[in-house]
């Protein structure tokens, strides 16, 4: 019953350990330095353009939703007569 669970697990396990590995540089140094840098920048948009965007559709996002739930909230509390 087991037998192709053992079989699977064999297998993953020789492609885990058989693939080559790349070498990947650190990059947290670079980062560090990034970070720490007093440019007057928030820590969340020091990441540049992207930090920047997705920074921007957040509070997009989180305005038009709570302008949303308000207005529903409003249509919900005061429903309309029906003649």
């Amino acid at each position: 019953m087991y037998r192709h669970v053992i079989a699977f697990q064999q297998v993953a396990r020789r492609t885990i350990s058989s693939s080559a590995r790349r070498e990947m540089k650190n990059k947290v140094p670079e980062k560090q330095k990034l970070f720490q840098e007093d440019n007057g920048l928030p820590v969340h948009l020091k990441g540049g353009a992207a930090d920047a965007l997705l920074y921007r559709a957040t509070m997009t996002l989180t305005v038009f939703g709570t302008g949303y739930v308000v207005y529903e909230l409003w249509k919900a509390a005061f429903p309309q007569k029906k003649n």
